[in-house]
């Protein structure tokens, strides 16, 4: 592992979104900060919609961090199912332990939960993830969990997080009365390229390391060309990065080595080729580029000129072959004669 050849504590670029790690960029403070006082200000619904991978979870960790001291928080990240199945899900993360089947009973449950939070003096915050798996009957229900308040307060705040289609499915006529509901909805936005260097040597702060910066600044470019400001997609990188740097004893991560770990990350070479499946169907189309041989009995890809006289090349060859077939078949049907002797002495 490479955190000792580093210098680090742990694990800088990991996949569990730890708030310790939380970058804050200007669109993901702003986005905290609209749900942060969202939540002050009494607002009851919120939402926060991102493109995967945009660090979304990891801000809702670090909001509910923010609030552990006076309010019950609770957090739902299992979104496919009905309503019975969601209020069962939720009371479970406010440690109710019974087993419950009937919608009824598992609402009144929730009620009594509810005022007993309020009697204490805490807010319920309860946080439900790619929530754009919800079925729409089921983000009535939760809908419907909202009513309960007081003429003065909320006594619970819903802060709704999802990707893109989470938008699409507020938007829709049926949910208008929720969508009414939400006063708070915020995005992200990847990351600019010129903050990408900020992001990672943050990230390798916090895991313990000191000293120069380990990434080199054609790889901080080719990092943000590569990941398009995703962090997640950075985080893989940089992990990959890392991993490649300490096999090859490099203690910094340069240019070649982000070439590589790209290389290796691209999917589209493990993909079906169609190209290629055509060619073993069809006997013209050639099953990979041209090539030819070189030094140390290696064969180098052709280049777009060569590979165009290449197979100019084999067209002529394919035209000759049809031609000289046609020849044989006609002088056949001119001689017949002598093809019949020829059977017969056969």
């Amino acid at each position: 592992m490479y955190l000792n050849f580093f210098g680090l504590r742990e694990q800088p670029f990991g996949v569990t979104p730890d708030p310790r790690f939380l970058y804050l960029s200007a669109a993901h403070r702003e986005a905290f900060a609209s749900l942060y006082y969202g939540i002050e200000a009494n607002r009851g619904f919120l939402g926060l919609i991102a493109k995967p991978g945009m660090g979304k979870t990891t801000i809702l960790f670090h909001l509910l961090e923010k609030f552990s001291a006076t309010a019950r928080t609770a957090f739902v990240f299992q979104t496919q199912c009905n309503s019975r199945e969601f209020l069962r899900f939720l009371l479970a993360e406010l440690g109710y332990e019974g087993d419950s089947q009937d919608f009824v009973r598992l609402h009144e449950e929730f009620n009594r939960r509810l005022l007993q939070e309020a009697r204490a003096g805490r807010r319920l915050i309860v946080v439900i993830d790619e929530a754009q798996n919800l079925d729409p009957s089921v983000l009535e229900t939760v809908r419907l969990l909202s009513d309960f308040e007081t003429p003065r307060a909320k006594l619970m705040h819903i802060i709704l997080a999802g990707q893109p289609e989470l938008a699409d499915k507020l938007a829709s006529p049926g949910l208008a009365q929720l969508r009414q509901r939400v006063s708070i909805l915020h995005g992200l936005e990847p990351l600019p390229s010129w903050e990408i260097k900020n992001y990672i040597e943050h990230r390798m702060k916090i895991a313990g390391y000191e000293g120069e910066p380990v990434f080199s600044t054609e790889a901080y470019d080719a990092i943000a060309e590569f990941t398009e400001g995703i962090p997640r997609n950075v985080n893989n990188l940089c992990f990959n990065a890392l991993s490649l740097a300490y096999a090859l004893q490099k203690k910094v991560v340069d240019l070649d080595v982000i070439k590589e770990v790209i290389s290796d990350l691209d999917i589209s070479r493990l993909t079906t080729d169609v190209p290629s499946a055509r060619a073993e169907l069809d006997p013209i189309y050639p099953q990979s580029p041209p090539t030819r041989a070189s030094g140390g009995g290696r064969s180098e890809i052709l280049s777009p000129a060569e590979a165009a006289a290449y197979m100019q090349e084999v067209a002529v060859k394919l035209k000759n072959w049809q031609q000289s077939m046609e020849r044989a078949a006609g002088s056949g049907r001119r001689n017949p004669r002598t093809r019949t002797r020829t059977d017969e002495s056969a």
